[in-house]
């Protein structure tokens, strides 16, 4: 299978830099597969879980919260607001995560801003499910 680069970045730091078989991205309009001579192609991200094969079986899963995903011709740039390897969260951290999104919400003022943090809410409900499996 033919590779292509692919790079992981958070505010915080690189989570992976390195040649890959695929990736399957969390789209904001559903998950999305990349494969070597993809198409240019950008997206927003919704909370999910990116997963990419390294090769020989090998594959990796990091939880991202946010971003966008740009494919080009150097290969696929994930530019994540929050990623964490998938081992290193929780159930009980991912209920943090959306009590906190629950009480920020409370705060906004119009109904176009509720609506997004609902979106966001939504999404870290169906991210604690994914962990609670």
């Amino acid at each position: 299978m033919a590779t292509f680069h692919f790079e992981l970045v958070s505010p915080e730091k690189m989570l992976f830099s390195g040649e890959v078989d695929q990736v399957v991205v969390p789209g904001a309009e559903g998950e999305f597969t990349v494969l070597a001579g993809h198409a240019p192609f950008m997206s927003s991200l919704k909370a999910g879980v990116v997963f990419f094969d390294e090769g020989a079986g090998h594959g990796r899963r990091i939880v991202v919260i946010g971003g966008f995903a740009d494919v080009g011709a150097k290969g696929l740039t994930i530019l994540a607001e929050r990623a964490s390897p998938i081992e290193e969260l929780t159930v009980e951290l991912m209920n943090q995560e959306i009590i906190h999104a629950q009480t920020l919400r409370e705060a906004l003022e119009t109904n176009e801003e509720r609506d997004a943090a609902d979106i966001k809410i939504a999404q870290l409900q169906e991210l604690r499910d994914v962990l609670a499996k």
